[in-house]
């Protein structure tokens, strides 16, 4: 072979492994963009599965509760129910029941009303016990759970009639727990300060009220009870932002309605006052609450505030109205010991008292 051909052979000895090596390396990045597309793939199907899951969850824990909640027709409202137990006896709101004696159930199952009679109201919690008059068979009560062990973030369901709607559900998340509310008294609230509420982003409607706060293992770890209001937006309800009462104060009172036909123990903490918001200053600013009544015996008395004292602080929370003081205490617990700041005749004092009972 002459050197001319030779050279040829090896130039097309190098262009063919060239040939090769641009082939394997595009078969490399063919192969990965095959990965990639199978991983996206993969990650796609998991989604879904993932979607499918908390559906079927969604579905599971409505198929358990729903039917342990109840719509509720008083006089003058409407609003909604869980059954408590099998003897008929379903808590609600106090606000829900309102000044009636006597009201129509009606079941999520959507049968025909059923009659009932108030047991007991106790509007210092916003909490209300009513009995059927006539339990039908089947009956099945909710599961109340620990709500000592609701978290931030936990997926969560409201159950109720918003606006008449029964049997509607809406879902969220806890979006924070030991938030103590104020209620107002307009449109039927009872005023009521109550403490230690679980925050929900799940949409509360008028008509929810009573109704169940549920989790995703069918417990109930609330009662929805009030929506958050926007003054800015003329006291519309803010969405998104929604309270209830743990249930564990749920089941605290209730039972002891049940047993007793009212409450005997409250769990809520007094001065054993009556007082009222006072206005100081130039500027007329609310400047603390003034001691109208003492009860005797009480807290307060023992620690020797009077009537006409002005009290301005309870522990480390300045008080400025009534409301500030309610939520102070809602705080606190019977028999612990605070330190009370108020002023006489113009002086600063302080005593030491030991909180009573409500």
């Amino acid at each position: 072979m002459d050197r001319s051909r030779a050279r040829h052979v090896r130039m097309l000895a190098s262009l063919t492994a060239a040939a090769l090596a641009t082939a394997l390396l595009g078969g490399c990045s063919d192969s990965g963009s095959g990965s990639s597309a199978t991983k996206a793939t993969t990650q796609a199907a998991a989604a879904r599965k993932d979607a499918s899951d908390v559906q079927s969850d969604y579905q599971r824990v409505i198929k358990d509760v729903l039917p342990s909640v109840v719509q509720i027709d008083a006089a003058d409202s409407l609003g909604s129910g869980i059954v408590f137990d099998d003897k008929g006896h379903i808590v609600t709101n106090a606000h829900v029941v309102g000044e009636e004696k006597a009201f129509k159930v009606t079941a999520a199952t959507g049968e025909q009303a059923l009659t009932a009679k108030l047991v007991s109201s106790y509007p210092e919690q916003d909490l209300a016990v009513i009995k059927l008059d006539e339990p039908p068979s089947g009956l099945k009560a909710a599961k109340f759970g620990d709500s000592s062990k609701v978290e931030v973030g936990q997926l969560v369901l409201a159950m109720g009639s918003p606006l008449g709607l029964s049997s509607s559900v809406t879902q969220g998340i806890v979006s924070a727990t030991g938030r103590t509310v104020s209620e107002g008294r307009a449109g039927g609230g009872t005023g009521a300060t109550i403490g230690n509420m679980v925050q929900t982003s799940a949409a509360i409607n008028p008509g929810n009220s009573g109704g169940a706060l549920v989790n995703m293992d069918s417990e109930v770890v609330g009662i929805p009870t009030l929506a958050a209001t926007d003054p800015e937006m003329g006291d519309s309800a803010a969405p998104g932002i929604g309270f209830a009462i743990p249930a564990s104060m749920v089941k605290t009172i209730a039972d002891q309605i049940v047993k007793d036909g009212k409450v005997t123990d409250s769990g809520r903490a007094a001065l054993g006052i009556t007082g009222r918001t006072v206005l100081g200053g130039d500027d007329y600013r609310a400047a603390g609450v003034a001691v109208v009544d003492v009860v005797s015996g009480g807290a307060a008395d023992k620690a020797g505030i009077k009537a006409g004292d002005i009290i301005t602080k309870l522990g480390d929370t300045t008080i400025t109205t009534i409301t500030s003081l309610s939520e102070a205490l809602a705080a606190d617990q019977p028999g612990q010991q605070v330190q009370v700041g108020y002023s006489r005749d113009g002086s600063g004092k302080t005593a030491e008292v030991t909180l009573g009972e409500m």
